[in-house]
């Protein structure tokens, strides 16, 4: 500067104030060129302050922005940006002997502080000015001054790596710095609270301004969130303020997303730092200790950040699509890290009560609001949903919660979430229902271990926490109770879909369900249900595991079934016809009243016994043996729930054809056959209920042949079915003359292999089966013979003591079942590496398993219908064929087209 022009200066700067307004029009425009054409930082600043502190007050409020803010604003920010690139370039070389670069870095930002404070001086003169203020007039005042607070803010985040360990040398005018920011923006908040804003406005300057002001404030709070909280809730507070202040004019061109995310992220970092916090703080410590203190604060910042989320939420929710999945999010991270997630920090139960009460409570009504807005359900409900392990739980949670609040919504908002949908391709959800049973499904550690919820508190009784288990499957019911009639095939839908699940628990789930929709809803309801399942049943091709599920599912409702449409059942089914055998076989007699009972029980005895006779006095062909088994199943139902209504000759009859059938059975037979180990199974069953009145010949002939089999490995259930039998016998008395070489020496050996078997589920079984022989049996000197080694022996006491084999404390356990979900939720390929690696503790599997149900069967069958075509082919070379051979060929052809019609 010229000495003219720094006499100039130093002439303003002494000139009252009545001089200054006079001296306006002709001073200002040269001060405007000295400060675009000055290359020094401190002239800079002299003319600044001298433009802010003298001649600002006697402008036009109206014309700030064309006259001063949009010529100086400019060169400041630019001015302020170089001094923060120099003050970082130099930052590397200070040291305490480097006396230079400390001054210059000092100068540096006690400039700074100066540039922050004549900023600070425009602020506070348009806000003396007036009180409302149009943003056109200042809009280049707010902009540049946001961009000076997240540089500044930036830069004393960043200190420590910046100054490199030397940061105590100018930490005093950091902090001076700091304050000045942040006194500038408290200063900035007061003056945009002010600014006024025509609702009218659709689109225009204004609106893109204040747009730009709230995400710029946005900036600064990514920035300010680990260096001061209350300033950042204070930020954050305002944001939302002048979001819904001015919402009508900028709610189309709010970038809501980025809020939403920045609130999400937020809340996050705050609820982890408090669980942090929880943690650390040993139970003992006094309410007034530090740490707790900073666990309150920190858990009031979460309750603030989600009641802001909450206002937010509710007054921009139809802009929130693409902000649906962040919301989701929110709600499995949160639940994920609290109890009882296998994933959920260690937090005391005072803490998590605390934690609950504060802040928990907020997620609830956002969750209401939510509830009618079609993108979120789109999310929630999503098809290709593809959850980590310990996101699993939580999202059961969550669509749990949601089914306990749609029963106080109107049907259009229940058939929102409870019916299907299919967008495109890439985009269909399933019915909350569906969804409720897939994500149980994929809770198998919480199930299995079991975790434990807050109970329902009945009047007058304490609460008593539930299993997981217990606990959907209460609010299941609850729902299925209130559920609009018009949503009842999506039910009926969803319940048989889960019956027919491959998961037990999952189809256990269902059936407990549709049990409870038995006995809720009406009788006619009931017959209706109790009718379907049986034609399934009728229909289904073979042996298959959802067979099994609803022939448990028919045994359950016929309990609840009025005895008027039992007796319609019995007539519908009768049976007296042997087709209704497969039927027949599934239902507890028991759920009959007396007085149809022992017909019933009759009509399937003679029935049975006649089908079983038919096939002893027919070929006895393996093809036959589908309708033996329906037959020996029927017999077996019927000693089970009702064997007390067979008179003695019904009894005899029973036993007779048990016997005989016995006679054909072969150790090759039962190895090589599926459906003979079903017979085999079956004739064992039967026997058992009649032990103490066999001969005690047949008795050592099965004996035998369990011996016998045992060497062959057979398959686990055949197994499982000796191991029934071998209980029984615990009550028979065994003649001297078959004790010494035949049956007692036998029953120790199967006893024995039985109890060495590796795999759990038969060790189970034979060790309760041992028990019983055991307590029962009057040949005791049988008892210790079957405890062949010193690990049977100690397994058998372990188990008579009720004391595990091995010791896991329960976080152990909780660890291994993390694992556990982790291996099964892996790629198929992945999978079989560590089920190999995890089998070596099992022992090998006897028999490879099939993909499909009877594939032995179905390979037979052809394999004999091929053997028969050769031979057919044969004979046509050697000699004519019979005039009937023609059509009786036609005639099977027309059946194998029929049963392909079937396959496909």
């Amino acid at each position: 500067m010229s000495e003219e022009g720094i006499g100039t200066l130093e002439e303003l700067s002494s000139w009252p104030e009545e001089q200054c307004r006079r001296e306006l029009p002709s001073v200002l425009p040269r001060l405007l060129s000295m400060y675009q054409h000055s290359e020094s930082w401190i002239e800079h600043i002299q003319i600044l302050k001298i433009m802010i502190e003298m001649f600002l007050p006697h402008m036009n409020h109206l014309t700030l922005e064309q006259t001063f803010f949009s010529q100086v604003l400019p060169k400041t920010v630019k001015l302020f940006d170089e001094m923060m690139y120099e003050l970082t370039t130099q930052a590397r070389g200070l040291s305490s002997q480097n006396v230079e670069i400390q001054t210059t870095l000092r100068n540096i930002l006690q400039t700074m502080v100066q540039v922050l404070g004549a900023l600070t001086g425009c602020v506070q003169h348009v806000c003396a000015a007036q009180e409302s203020i149009m943003l056109e007039n200042i809009h280049s005042l707010p902009s540049s001054i946001l961009h000076v607070i997240k540089s500044t803010f930036v830069h004393c985040k960043n200190s420590d790596s910046v100054y490199s360990g030397r940061l105590h040398l100018v930490s005093d005018l950091l902090q001076a710095l700091f304050k000045e920011a942040y006194s500038l923006q408290k200063q900035l908040m007061e003056l945009l609270d002010m600014v006024c804003m025509d609702p009218l406005l659709d689109e225009n300057d204004d609106v893109l301004n204040m747009v730009l002001v709230i995400h710029s404030l946005l900036d600064i709070c990514s920035v300010i969130s680990s260096m001061d909280h209350a300033f950042h809730a204070n930020t954050w507070k305002f944001i939302i303020k002048q979001s819904l202040k001015h919402q009508s004019v900028i709610k189309s061109q709010l970038k809501h997303k980025d809020i939403i995310t920045s609130l999400y992220e937020d809340m996050l970092f705050s609820f982890h730092s408090c669980l942090q916090l929880a943690e650390s703080m040993p139970l003992s410590d006094a309410q007034d200790n530090a740490d707790y203190k900073l666990f309150q604060k920190t858990l009031k910042l979460c309750r603030f950040f989600a009641n802001s989320l909450l206002h937010y939420t509710k007054e921009f929710l139809p802009f929130l699509s693409d902000s649906c999945c962040t919301l989701h999010q929110l709600y499995l991270q949160i639940y994920s890290k609290l109890p009882p997630s296998l994933y959920a920090a260690r937090v005391s139960k005072a803490h998590q009560e605390e934690i609950a009460g504060t802040f928990l409570v907020t997620l609830d009504p956002l969750l209401s609001q939510l509830l009618t807005f079609q993108p979120f359900v789109q999310v929630v409900l999503d098809s290709k949903l593809d959850l980590s392990c310990d996101l699993q739980f939580p999202q059961c949670l969550l669509l749990v919660a949601v089914m306990d609040k749609l029963p106080s919504q109107p049907e259009d908002v229940q058939a929102l979430w409870c019916t299907k949908s299919q967008v495109s391709e890439a985009m269909s959800r399933q019915s909350l229902l569906q969804a409720i049973f897939y994500s149980f499904e994929q809770c198998s550690g919480e199930l299995s271990l079991p975790v434990h919820l807050q109970g329902v508190q009945s009047e007058g009784r304490a609460e008593v926490a539930v299993t997981f288990y217990q606990h959907v499957c209460v609010h299941l019911c609850v729902f299925i109770a209130s559920l609009h009639p018009s949503l009842f095939p999506e039910l009926d839908a969803a319940l048989l879909n889960a019956v027919l699940s491959a998961n037990m628990i999952t189809s256990l789930l269902a059936m407990d369900a549709w049990c409870f929709l038995a006995r809720y809803g009406t009788a006619e309801l009931c017959a209706h249900h109790v009718t379907i399942v049986a034609h399934l049943i009728k229909s289904c091709p073979g042996e298959c595991y959802q067979l099994i599920t609803l022939s448990i599912l028919l045994k359950r409702l016929f309990f609840f079934m009025a005895p008027a449409h039992q007796v319609e059942f019995i007539q519908k089914f009768s049976p007296k016809e042997a087709e209704n055998l497969s039927l027949w076989k599934y239902i507890s007699f028991q759920a009959l009243p007396t007085e149809f009972r022992k017909q019933t029980t009759q009509e399937v005895t003679r029935v049975g016994t006649v089908q079983c006779r038919k096939w002893l006095s027919g070929s006895h062909t393996l093809g036959d043996l589908e309708s033996l088994n329906s037959a020996l199943s029927a017999l077996v139902a019927v000693c089970v729930s009702a064997g007390e209504t067979l008179d003695v000759g019904q009894q005899t009859a029973v036993m007779e054809v048990g016997s005989q059938l016995w006679a054909f059975l072969s150790i090759k037979q039962v190895t090589d056959q599926p459906c003979v180990q079903q017979t085999f199974g079956l004739l064992l069953s039967l026997l058992g209920f009649f032990v103490e009145t066999l001969h005690p010949q047949l008795i050592c002939q099965v004996v035998t042949l369990q011996t016998s089999l045992l060497k062959f490995e057979p398959p686990d259930h055949v197994c499982l079915a000796m191991v029934d039998f071998l209980s029984s016998l615990g009550k028979l008395f065994i003649p001297h003359t078959l004790q010494v070489n035949k049956i007692l020496p036998y029953l120790s050996c199967i006893l024995a292999l039985l109890l060495a078997d590796k795999n759990w589920l038969l060790e189970q079984h034979t060790l309760e089966a041992f028990t019983q022989f055991a307590e029962g049996t009057n040949h005791e000197e049988i008892v210790p013979q079957c405890l062949s080694s010193e690990e049977t022996k100690n397994k058998v006491v372990s188990f008579l003591e009720k004391t595990g084999f091995i010791e896991e404390t329960e976080a152990a356990k909780v660890e291994r079942v993390k694992q556990e979900k982790d291996i099964f939720r892996e790629p198929s390929a992945k999978v079989s590496v560590e089920v190999t690696k995890w089998s070596s503790l099992q022992t090998c599997t006897k028999r490879a398993r099939h993909e499909f149900p009877l594939e032995e069967q179905y390979r037979s069958a052809l394999q004999t219908a091929e053997k028969g075509l050769e031979v057919t082919e044969s004979l046509l070379q050697k000699a004519p064929a019979p005039p009937w051979l023609l059509a009786e060929m036609e005639a099977l052809q027309a059946r194998i087209e029929q049963l392909k019609r079937s396959v496909r």
